[in-house]
């Protein structure tokens, strides 16, 4: 696939850098349809290093004319994913992983709970919940962002309201106006107390943040098997 845009979504002064990145098919093919949720391997042609490595696709799920990442400048192969040019090509492998199956789930209440590039993945479920709405009962996001400068989608996320989904975003470390949550997500589901008797909640960030929602929402009577992993 080659790159079709590549742009950086955090704040210039931010001092992590994120970029959008989308690629496309080289020859013009249809693209390999993928679960909400799913990831793929990225590596670059011709070259070991800097390593292959795996990124959740963030884009629409329903009929895409491309693959959407968020890549955090982090690493090697990383570092030169935010600075190639457009048109750059590179070896795809996926979508692979299990995703967010939704499909025993219909009627529930959806939580999707996600920390900083781990909201790549979520992004494609309430996307593909807004092409299903009727399915679902309660829609619900809680992102967590190091600072505001951090926070991706703010204008996207914002939006959500028109297809009656609610968002919820924290903040580790806040500011003056900042009017939200501040601390880690797990916080502000404890302060929400979400219903688990008829609900399925969705996860992607951080092993220490998977872990201690995890809890959170076992606390709150969500049974293991709706407490969804996408890998």
């Amino acid at each position: 696939m080659r790159v079709k845009k590549n742009i950086r979504v955090t704040a210039p002064d931010c001092a992590d850098t994120v970029n959008l990145l989308a690629l496309e098919p080289v020859y013009g093919e249809t693209l390999q349809p993928f679960m909400p949720g799913q990831f793929v391997r990225i590596g670059i042609p011709k070259l070991n290093e800097p390593a292959p490595g795996y990124f959740a696709i963030a884009s629409c799920p329903e009929r895409p004319d491309s693959y959407e990442f968020f890549v955090k400048n982090a690493g090697p192969l990383s570092a030169y994913l935010c600075d190639i040019n457009e048109g750059t090509e590179l070896e795809i492998e996926g979508p692979m992983g299990k995703g967010f199956d939704l499909s025993a789930f219909k009627g529930s209440d959806v939580y999707l709970v996600g920390v900083g590039t781990g909201i790549a993945p979520l992004r494609t479920v309430w996307q593909d919940i807004i092409h299903h709405r009727e399915d679902y009962g309660k829609v619900t996001i809680y992102a967590g962002f190091l600072t505001s400068m951090h926070q991706l989608l703010t204008d996207e996320l914002e939006e959500l309201s028109r297809h009656d989904i609610e968002v919820s975003v924290t903040l580790e470390i806040g500011h003056e106006s900042w009017d939200g949550p501040i601390g880690y997500v797990q916080h502000a589901l404890e302060a929400d107390a979400p219903d688990g008797t008829n609900a399925v909640a969705c996860l992607a960030g951080m092993s220490a943040m998977v872990d201690a929602c995890t809890e959170t929402l076992q606390n709150l009577g969500f049974n293991d098997d709706r407490i969804l992993l996408n890998h």
